[in-house]
């Protein structure tokens, strides 16, 4: 990265992305292929979003998370997917300091709300298999609304303390080998690392991965306990098939989320942890509603329906 040292402890007032800029072959197959996720990524969640919205058949607790599941992946896709495609092809792009860290800022927050809402929908599964018969009155409408308001609230204000309550100082270091303002590469150019700042991450990390999957993995355990209750083989079958989607989902964004987050962190940045973030910031998100499709009878009914074909039985 020649000719582009930056003079220590200068005031930083914008960052420079390295992205791709160093490998132009690269460049063309990125833009096409980041592209392709992102329009599947929308046109796949909004249909969920509308079907569930239009079919009355799916005004159930589970399709009103999985709503709020696919609206959250649109909303986090193109939080950061249109700002780099559009400047995919500039070399060392620049973008200011407030924009970096709004964009930072969201992209966390979007992140956050996603970890904190598949634990909600562990826990909703948990209800629906060890307590049918109270299951609507347990998660009735009104409980489902301030549960899904209290998650995007509780990640608003997890996203947000950090930036607030800790400026970062980065003397005069502002090249970030990344495709994006992407937090872990952020903050391997601050240089203010106080107690402070380490204990406040620590906190923030341990609400955002390691507890919400514990309580994941809790559910999970009390689900298969309540399953292995049932004493008909097709009723078992039939209650760990309600799971499966949702327990797929939380396998591939956890299982990349924690290994790209809580992995040992170098000064410098790799390429490799550039194709992580892809894999977890544009594909899962991409997978999300073709596992939900693919794997579950009453949705595929519904896009049948809502297609204009006769919905088989």
């Amino acid at each position: 990265m020649d000719g582009l040292q930056t003079t220590n402890y200068s005031e930083v007032t914008e960052f420079i992305l390295v992205g791709f800029s160093q490998k132009p072959r690269v460049q063309a197959a990125f833009f096409t292929g980041l592209l392709c996720l992102y329009l599947v990524t929308f046109l796949g969640n909004s249909l969920i979003v509308i079907v569930i919205q239009r079919d009355t058949h799916l005004h159930t607790p589970m399709y009103f998370f999985l709503s709020n599941l696919s609206f959250l992946d649109i909303c986090y896709s193109t939080s950061w997917e249109p700002y780099v495609l559009a400047y995919c092809f500039k070399d060392f792009p620049t973008i200011t300091y407030t924009s970096c860290y709004a964009q930072m800022t969201t992209s966390l927050f979007l992140g956050m709300t996603e970890c904190l809402l598949l634990a909600v929908m562990a826990y909703d599964r948990f209800i629906a298999i060890s307590n049918p018969l109270r299951y609507n009155v347990i998660m009735s409408n009104q409980v489902c609304s301030q549960i899904a308001m209290g998650t995007w609230f509780s990640a608003f204000l997890l996203s947000v303390m950090p930036v607030i309550a800790i400026p970062a100082h980065y003397c005069g270091h502002n090249i970030i080998n990344h495709v994006m303002c992407e937090i872990q590469a952020l903050l391997k150019l601050v240089c203010s690392d106080t107690p402070m700042s380490l204990i406040l991450g620590l906190v923030i990390s341990t609400f955002t991965l390691p507890l919400p999957f514990t309580f994941i993995l809790i559910s999970y355990i009390r689900i298969v306990a309540a399953v292995l209750r049932i004493h008909s083989m097709e009723a078992r079958l039939k209650a760990f098939s309600t799971c499966g989607s949702h327990l797929t989902v939380v396998i591939i964004f956890y299982g990349t989320a924690i290994y790209m987050y809580l992995k040992p962190q170098s000064k410098e940045s790799q390429d490799q942890d550039k194709v992580i973030f892809i894999f977890y910031g544009a594909v899962t998100p991409m997978l999300n509603p073709l596992i939900y499709t693919l794997r579950n009878k009453d949705v595929k009914g519904a896009l049948r329906k809502l297609a204009g074909g006769k919905e088989k039985s």
